[in-house]
């Protein structure tokens, strides 16, 4: 009886399912771990960026994936560990203590932002943290003895140990450390208390509040910990960039963070990397495909805004779950094949739909 029990409890804490798992998840390891001697620098940048996105991303994930909340001004938490990191690391602090610094002032932010956004909801919520974010660029077009203002300020090469990183491999190990400790952190978030308390909320506040979670302290503490998931993520664009401007932080940043976990899918951590890959690989197949369409169309100037704006539409109407529901659902049709029903998951949706209280 007690090596069942243990048994159990092993199986309840491990984030592996089965060794399925731990074999595809180390193969990928293992290639991300290669990848500076694998890839040439160009594609190497563009893993870079994935990663730094992707940390972004679970933040954003993490408020409106998880908690529900609606938020169009998340390039402004990005926005506030930049410029922090810049500053400190400008001022010759240690990486991991201006990291540090960045995560808690974005948090900070996040809170201050969050305790109005309480009486708010819904697309309401999400005009409330627009204007957030029209504020903070403007603090930092305005703020130059700080910011350097719209002249943008350099960056210097983050030290550790005594360490100066200013190579790409050295700077991409860094990220893909970072990326690792976030998920993992974000994992073992979503599987304890807080987690449930947090997907709670976002299907019925009603209900969550009936059994007794305060909706206040939730709301307010998921917006710090998405705030300082975007901050440590600003840290590092910050240093991969090594120019910081306020333009970089607009409201079409924050627009594509939403594209990110939108298309990536909503309430999945593997939704908030594949919509970094797709945020960094679109503009790459865009440039691509203007080679094989007329001079009218491939040279007209937004293009690459009315390829975002389709995509988006197409999977709104025929993938709400995203690039991470897509690939669920060519992974449950591999397993049942060739039992696979037409018609199973609407039913699931249906039930889906039935079962929660908006």
């Amino acid at each position: 009886m007690r090596f069942i029990f243990k048994t159990s409890y092993a199986q309840d804490i491990r984030l592996a399912r089965h060794g399925g798992q731990v074999f595809w998840y180390g193969l990928l390891l293992a290639f991300l771990a290669a990848a500076p001697w694998l890839l040439p620098e160009y594609w190497l940048a563009q893993l870079t960026f994935v990663l730094i996105y992707g940390i972004a991303g679970l933040g954003l994930m993490l408020l409106s994936g998880y908690t529900g909340q609606f938020s169009i001004g998340h390039a402004a938490f990005l926005g506030v560990g930049a410029y922090t990191q810049a500053v400190l690391a400008n001022a010759g602090w240690p990486f991991p203590l201006a990291m540090a610094c960045a995560a808690l002032l974005a948090a900070a932010v996040g809170v201050v932002v969050g305790l109005p956004a309480l009486r708010v909801k819904g697309i309401y919520l999400g005009i409330a943290t627009l204007a957030f974010g029209f504020i903070v660029e403007e603090v930092f077009a305005r703020w130059e003895p700080v910011t350097g203002g719209n002249s943008g300020m350099m960056v210097n090469p983050p030290t550790l140990l005594g360490w100066t990183i200013d190579s790409s491999e050295s700077f991409y190990a860094v990220c893909l450390v970072t990326a690792m400790l976030a998920t993992l952190g974000l994992l073992n978030l979503l599987r304890s208390p807080t987690g449930r308390a947090f997907v709670a909320i976002r299907d019925s506040e009603i209900s969550a509040q009936s059994m007794g979670i305060h909706l206040a302290r939730y709301k307010t503490l998921s917006f710090a910990l998405s705030a300082a998931l975007a901050g440590v993520a600003g840290a590092l664009y910050a240093h991969k960039l090594q120019f910081l401007s306020p333009d970089q932080f607009s409201i079409l940043q924050s627009i594509d963070l939403l594209l990110l976990v939108v298309i990536g899918g909503l309430g999945s951590v593997h939704g908030a990397f594949l919509g970094a890959i797709f945020l960094i690989a679109m503009p790459q197949l865009i440039a691509l495909g203007k080679d094989w369409l007329p001079d009218a169309v491939g040279q007209a100037p937004g293009l690459q805004a009315v390829v975002y704006g389709s995509v988006l539409i197409a999977f709104v109407l025929f993938e709400p779950l995203g690039l991470y529901g897509r690939w669920l659902k060519v992974r449950t049709w591999l397993q049942m094949f060739p039992f696979y029903r037409q018609g199973m998951f609407k039913r699931q949706k249906s039930f889906q739909k039935s079962d929660r209280l908006k």
